[in-house]
């Protein structure tokens, strides 16, 4: 006799099981282009969100969708921004380029979240101390990511959400599936360029002439907050210019599990 199939209670009561988990991924394993993933996506969950610090992969998506959608102009995928506060500046000027681009045609607006009660920088440092990412990495995570992330998930109503993480990351990603279900959030979260390589994502950048971050081409591959992110050199791993020196892989935001304790805290 077999145990019991697991299951995942999502947001507004919607049940998913992990057998049907296991079913969706077994179907998108045969999926010839993101684009196939990015239609299964549309076509099964209302709600559908899109989540990006505009990496190459989350541009590619976002590019897809807006071809999409001159197929279909009731195709919106909205799209939400984490603004940590700490953003190179490259990064906050591909935020308007691509709100220029892709969203203010079709009359959307980028969903923008930052760290509760701070609209830059120094209110965060003089709310929460210098330095918090060197003190507290963890409590750092978690108010400029985890807290503002969960934040855009339930006030905007998220049911599914499509990210740009990719096994050819390495490390923890390794392993990643097409359709995973975030448990802290009760959401979806849909990785549809999973199968796809750095090259592939940057041979569809140029081909498409995607705008993408200037510090790319300046060695980034992988570009988060300023003060843990640096350039690698050619032979290393894309996301190794991501807190150098350290064992850490995600800032959090793929790993809730581990702020359980400070969402408790926080809605005590």
């Amino acid at each position: 006799m077999t145990g019991a199939t697991k299951v995942y209670k999502l947001n507004e009561g919607i049940v998913v099981t992990q057998e049907q988990l296991d079913h969706w991924n077994w179907s998108l394993a045969n999926a010839s282009h993101p684009v196939e993933v990015l239609k299964w996506a549309l076509s099964t969950f209302p709600r559908l969100y899109q989540t990006t610090a505009f990496g190459l992969t989350g541009l590619a998506t976002i590019d897809m969708l807006a071809r999409l959608r001159d197929q279909d102009a009731e195709l919106k995928v909205p799209l939400i921004f984490i603004d940590t506060l700490h953003h190179f500046p490259q990064t906050l000027d591909l935020l308007k380029k691509v709100q220029d681009r892709y969203y203010t045609p079709v009359g959307q607006q980028v969903a923008v979240f930052r760290p509760e009660g701070c609209l830059s920088e120094q209110q965060f440092a003089q709310k929460h101390g210098d330095f918090l990412w060197e003190k507290d990495e963890d409590k750092y995570d978690f108010l400029v990511k985890v807290e503002p992330a969960r934040r855009a998930y339930q006030s905007l109503g998220c049911l599914a959400v499509l990210t740009g993480r990719r096994k050819s990351q390495g490390a923890s990603r390794s392993n990643l599936q097409f359709v995973e279900v975030d448990e802290l959030n009760n959401i979806i979260k849909i990785n549809p360029l999973a199968n796809w390589t750095f090259d592939q994502v940057k041979n569809y950048i140029d081909e498409h002439e995607v705008p993408y971050n200037e510090l790319l081409d300046l060695g980034y591959r992988s570009i988060g907050d300023y003060h843990s992110t640096s350039p690698v050199k050619e032979d290393e791993d894309e996301r190794a210019g991501r807190w150098k020196g350290k064992t850490k892989t995600e800032c959090g935001i793929h790993e809730t599990s581990r702020f359980a304790q400070y969402l408790k805290d926080s809605t005590a």
